[in-house]
């Protein structure tokens, strides 16, 4: 069966695709090796709840174009990201704002709050004598400050990545969101919400009319390109397909099967359970920020779609603890690990990508990049521009 595009790779990348090659008129084919499609933004109903399985998602953006486009296929609510950190028992809010500042050192003006930052700063700058910070722990003294580090991006950070604040570098960190008003809103984003009816709907409207295929692993294909009829030939026992293009969006080094090396993620692994009580921490997200608890931090479903009396109608509700690891084989893939060797190995590869005949890299994997939702979607609508 012949179509345009062979699409590998159903997230949003692979689904917005598929959307605006139907839109222009071309013949799609979208294959994941999950048994569902949405990548990561795959929701599954559970007591009434859609639960992200595979860790939060909320949308966020400046672009209007692109928030009119998503909310052109379903609607978003006002869900707000108003994540609290737990450090030993204390919580705190985040970003880092005047009410983070009024309870670590009761501060209660913006000056007041400047000068206590300057005051912790002094120290890690004097240290420097001038030279730029050569790891992330500097960098986030210089920042920030010790209370704010040891308390609120130290401990969470080392159990986030696997490593020492000192082992890791400075980049990471460069810049960290310190806010001079009572604000707890994460984002800065003019718009934020969650898809209502869940992210599923969202997959669902941009793939609505196009062909996919589940449970279908890419490499158990056997890939050829036949240059004399300038299309790929891929077959399996039971399908045999000619496309001229193809879309990836699985792990670039998979692509040219370790070539050069494999790269290194990061990946999490989740607990998910239902508790008997309808509201179980009063929000969405909640960071542990010491390595007193092994998880990075605790998600309640619910609070991304319901609010006041609906919490409470909905008896029963959902949590999830992320426990961040070493990405292993046969594992998901989650964050690129932007070492030197890494990023190195990364532009390798990238360069062989920007060589390989008919075919498009997008998206986290393939580009080995970390992407937000909306810069994924927005790369697209650029594409078909």
């Amino acid at each position: 069966m012949k179509y345009d595009y062979l699409i590998v790779g159903s997230g949003l990348f692979g689904a917005t695709f598929a959307y605006k090659a139907r839109q222009a008129g071309k013949t799609c084919l979208v294959i994941d090796k999950r048994p569902q499609l949405g990548g990561n933004v795959y929701c599954e109903k559970v007591e009434g709840i859609n639960v992200h399985q595979y860790g939060a998602h909320i949308f966020h953006t400046s672009n209007k174009e692109v928030w009119d486009f998503v909310n052109g296929i379903v609607e978003f609510n006002r869900y707000t990201n108003s994540p609290v950190a737990n450090y030993k028992g204390q919580l705190y809010n985040l970003p880092f704002n005047m009410n983070t500042f009024n309870k670590l050192w009761g501060v209660k003006t913006p000056a007041e709050a400047t000068a206590k930052i300057e005051e912790q700063k002094a120290d890690a700058v004097a240290a420097l004598n001038g030279r730029e910070p050569s790891n992330l722990e500097e960098q986030a003294l210089t920042l920030v400050g010790k209370d704010i580090f040891e308390k609120l991006i130290k401990e969470y950070t080392e159990k986030q990545w696997g490593r020492k604040c000192t082992e890791l570098p400075a980049f990471i960190i460069r810049r960290l969101p310190v806010r001079l008003i009572f604000d707890n809103n994460y984002f800065n984003d003019k718009y934020q919400g969650i898809p209502i009816g869940g992210y599923n709907k969202l997959i669902e409207g941009l793939l609505d009319g196009v062909d996919t295929m589940v449970n279908t692993d890419f490499f158990d294909f056997k890939r050829s390109y036949n240059p004399s009829k300038g299309l790929w030939e891929l077959e399996t026992c039971d399908l045999q397909l000619e496309t001229p293009e193809i879309v990836y969006c699985g792990p670039i080094d998979q692509y040219f099967d370790f070539c050069n090396g494999k790269l290194d993620w990061r990946t999490v692994r989740f607990e998910t359970r239902i508790e008997d009580t309808p509201n179980y921490q009063g929000n969405a997200v909640v960071n542990y920020t010491s390595h007193d608890e092994p998880y990075t931090r605790v998600i309640e479903h619910k609070h991304f779609e319901m609010f006041g009396q609906e919490v409470y109608e909905c008896p029963k509700t959902v949590v999830s603890e992320e426990y961040s690891t070493e990405y292993k084989e046969g594992m998901e893939p989650y964050y690129p690990v932007n070492n030197d060797r890494n990023n190195a190995l990364a532009d390798q590869y990238r360069q062989l990508a920007a060589q390989e005949p008919n075919v498009i890299f997008g998206g986290r994997l393939a580009e080995y990049r970390y992407y937000d939702m909306a810069p994924v979607i927005e790369k697209v609508l650029n594409l078909w521009k």
